[in-house]
Parts: structure tokens; sequence; C-alpha cells
């Protein structure tokens, strides 16, 4: 069932989200979060924007979340959405439920886009994305270093 966060599941989204830190490129953290900076983290995102998780048999199998995409007060209608998939759950349309309802909810709220930031090529996350009728907008060349190599961003907006 896809439902609002409580903070009785913030260990497991931990655990989900330092995987990826270790393993994968998706995100250009480098170091795993401790309970703390990750659970202040967290309640300061679920605080002003829909945070969701993904549960199945009290085990927390993804998350997805809005977030503020740039400070100044021009972008307050613009939010950044967020999806992570625990490793080795792929392919059960976890993400796809998780975005259904978290653009629902952004729409409901008056968001009028919804950026997604992506580290390229991660073609799971772009077919998720285009799914929704997310268009790709930039392809940033090399911004990022991660595991001694250069990686692409690419940015995907949805007019909602």
């Amino acid at each position: 069932m896809v439902r609002t966060l409580d903070t009785k599941d913030i260990p497991q989204i931990l655990d989900i989200y330092n995987y990826y830190v270790l393993n994968s490129e998706v995100t250009f953290d480098d170091k795993p979060f401790s309970f703390d900076m990750f659970f202040n983290k967290v309640q300061t995102i679920a605080k002003d924007f829909p945070f969701l998780v993904f549960e199945d048999n009290n085990t927390i199998l993804g998350y997805a979340y809005g977030s503020k995409f740039r400070p100044k007060p021009g972008y307050n209608k613009t939010v950044e959405s967020t999806v992570y998939i625990k490793h080795g759950e792929h392919g059960k349309q976890i993400g796809t439920r998780l975005y259904n309802e978290l653009l629902n909810r952004l729409q409901k709220e008056n968001y009028h886009v919804v950026m997604a930031v992506l580290t390229l090529p991660n073609q799971i996350s772009v077919r998720l994305h285009e799914k929704f009728g997310f268009t790709q907008v930039a392809h940033l060349k090399e911004v990022g270093f991660k595991f001694n190599k250069w990686l692409d961003v690419g940015f995907w907006q949805l007019k909602l």
C-alpha cells in the first residue's frame, strides 16, 4: 500500500537510501547517512511536502517525495520529485504506484511544475518519468563525480 510517511519508517528508508549511496551513481552522496542526519533531512522535507512510502507486509519497499526545487520565491510552485525503490524490488510497479500518488498530491497542492533530476544513464528512471509524461529538458555533461568517474545529469519536467 502507498501511504504517508510515519517516523517509524525512517530506519527502513535510510537503509534503502544508504544502499544507493554505497553502491550506485544515482545519488551523488558518497558517505552513508547516520540515522540522526537522515531523520532531520526527512522531517524537514515532510513538514512542507508530500512524503510517501510503499509498504508490503510491514516492509518499506520504496519511497517518494517532493522537495524544494530552488530557494528563491519565484520557484515556489515548482517542486523536485524523488523516488527510491529498495534494491531487488524493481519491476513490481512500486515506483509507478508511488509516483501516481505523489503527482496527485502535488497537483492538489497547486504545484505547477515537477522537476526530476536523474544521473545518466539510468533507463529505469527515465522510463518511469516518461511514463508519467515527463520530458527531458536538459542534459548536463560531466557535472557529477563519483566512483572515480565523471557523470552526466538530466533534467525532466512535467507540467501539472
